[in-house]
């Protein structure tokens, strides 16, 4: 850890006990680099500093801070005037209270760095420190400066150093009202079980397994463009399927994460999804019955009208006409 670059120096206030530590990035960028070039001739395109006043180019030596007025002034602001600043925090990472680690918003958590102990003598009050944090499973809460201004941080362990995370002040955090839907929305058992199998079958993805493959596909055409060989094809875009609802979203994305082939629909199955409907039928008992006998009647009607004049309503209804009916009426 230590061949890597500081960008701050300073101690670790933890009580009367005092830390010296060096402050390094925990992260970097892996993205690709471009350059802003002139379209017209592929010229590199510059930005330079130029001083209002002598209309020239300075170098970054000759560039320091300012504060400008609301009439314009510039008053300028040197390094050793940032040095009388009236807080403790100037060069100092002040812990004031530790916390359980999920009480902590991770909306509020920005730039992470890692501390390292600055002399050999830091050695011992950075272990104490380190080995405090672990035992009562909480972070440390503190104030630093730094780039102009002061900041609020988090002190855990990660392995067996100290990591900080900056934190945004709870002021800079924004609600959450008005984002949510404001419909009532009823879910139904299913579709929370089968969300529940897609957040299993999705959580077998590990951390580990993933890339940046936007990165990878940029550098694909940027070997490409060097070498002056054909440009990657596109690979088509997938046809939309039509999704009925969201039960059926829910079941294909199961079958696609777990690698399992699509079903396709059965007879059976539409049976069963059109079962409301046939419900919904059978609780008018008088209507089925209506329908059952209205067919009934009509060949009943075709036969003979004189038989269906002689036959009572009562024995017509749900009942099948038969030729040996009429014949025993006949008879009588």
């Amino acid at each position: 850890m230590l061949h890597m670059r500081s960008i701050w120096n300073g101690v670790i206030s933890f009580g009367l006990v005092r830390i010296p530590i060096k402050l390094v990035n925990a992260t970097e960028s892996h993205a690709v680099p471009f350059r802003e070039i002139h379209t017209e001739d592929g010229g590199r395109i510059r930005h330079r500093k130029f001083c209002e006043l002598e209309d020239r180019e300075v170098t970054a030596q000759e560039i320091s801070r300012g504060y400008e007025e609301a009439d314009g002034t510039i008053i300028p602001i040197t390094d050793e005037d940032l040095a009388h600043l009236p807080i403790p925090t100037a060069r100092t990472i002040e812990i004031v209270t530790f916390v359980p680690e999920d009480s902590i918003d991770p909306l509020q958590m920005s730039a992470a760095y890692y501390l390292a102990a600055g002399r050999a003598p830091a050695a011992r009050p950075y272990t104490l420190l380190r080995e405090a944090l672990k035992r009562g499973n909480r972070v440390a809460i503190a104030k630093f400066a730094l780039r102009g201004r002061e900041r609020l941080g988090m002190l855990r362990v990660v392995g067996e150093a100290i990591a900080l995370h900056g934190l945004l002040w709870p002021d800079e955090v924004r609600g959450p009202e008005g984002i949510a839907p404001d419909a009532d929305v009823t879910l139904h058992d299913k579709e929370l079980n089968l969300a529940d199998d897609l957040v299993d079958a999705l959580s077998e993805v590990g951390l580990e397994d993933l890339r940046d493959e936007y990165r990878e596909a940029v550098e694909e055409v940027v070997a490409a463009k060097i070498s002056g060989e054909a440009l990657p094809e596109v690979p088509e875009t997938e046809r939309v399927v039509e999704v009925l609802d969201l039960t059926t979203a829910l079941e294909r994305s199961v079958r696609a994460v777990r690698g399992e082939p699509e079903v396709k629909r059965s007879p059976q199955r539409g049976t069963t999804r059109s079962s409301p409907k046939e419900t919904g039928g059978r609780k008018s008992t008088s209507k089925a019955e209506k329908k059952t006998a209205s067919p009934a009647r009509k060949p009943t009607s075709k036969t003979s009208r004189t038989e269906k004049q002689k036959t009572t309503a009562k024995s017509t209804a749900g009942k099948t006409p038969s030729k040996k009916t009429p014949s025993r009426k006949r008879s009588a």
